[in-house]
């Protein structure tokens, strides 16, 4: 089922999320869910509370970004209650976007490796070691799970640049190929 993803302004997207219990009768038709909304709204990433649910659970498709000589370095998992281990490497510039801020995108800096530990969806532990776009798209939905957006890793000159846009985006006067859910006006 393809759920609504929540629009810059919901205050769920702000929130620092809590872990995800392993008997939670509705985890596995979440994460089902998750995958469907990610790829309608053409994804590689997205986190529960994109979806209003304030759980740190997040998932990862960077296989379909990918070379065709390249799909083998992509990634596909779910993460939930994921820790960051440590990041490393000097940080270096990409344009991010996000589905919940829908036609705003900025660089970000971010460090190119990254060590995390993690369950599946299964909750086998893991702990491992990312780099490059996975390491960024893996950091990028790790920060909706402690309530931070990719605007606020954008130089402030940019941030008044996007300002009227993030207005517009928190009243609903934006257009989406997806289905949104805006803050109540």
């Amino acid at each position: 089922m393809i759920l609504p993803i929540y629009a810059y302004g919901q205050p769920v997207l702000k929130r620092v999320a809590k872990e995800v219990d392993k008997d939670d009768p509705e985890l596995k038709s979440l994460i089902a869910n998750m995958w469907e909304t990610m790829y309608q709204a053409s994804g590689v990433g997205l986190a529960a509370p994109q979806v209003g649910r304030s759980l740190r659970l997040f998932l990862v498709d960077t296989i379909q970004i990918m070379e065709d000589n390249e799909k083998d370095l992509g990634i596909k998992k779910v993460f939930i209650n994921a820790e960051k281990v440590e990041e490393e490497g000097p940080e270096w510039a990409y344009e991010e976007g996000c589905l919940s801020i829908p036609e705003v995108r900025g660089d970000v800096m971010r460090q190119p490796r990254l060590k995390i530990r993690y369950f599946d969806e299964d909750f086998q532990e893991h702990t491992e070691v990312f780099a490059g776009i996975n390491a960024r798209v893996i950091q990028h939905e790790y920060d909706h799970i402690d309530g931070v957006l990719f605007i606020e890793h954008l130089k402030p000159i940019k941030k008044r640049l996007i300002k009227k846009k993030l207005e517009n985006i928190k009243k609903g006067k934006i257009g989406s190929e997806y289905k949104m859910k805006f803050a109540k006006k």
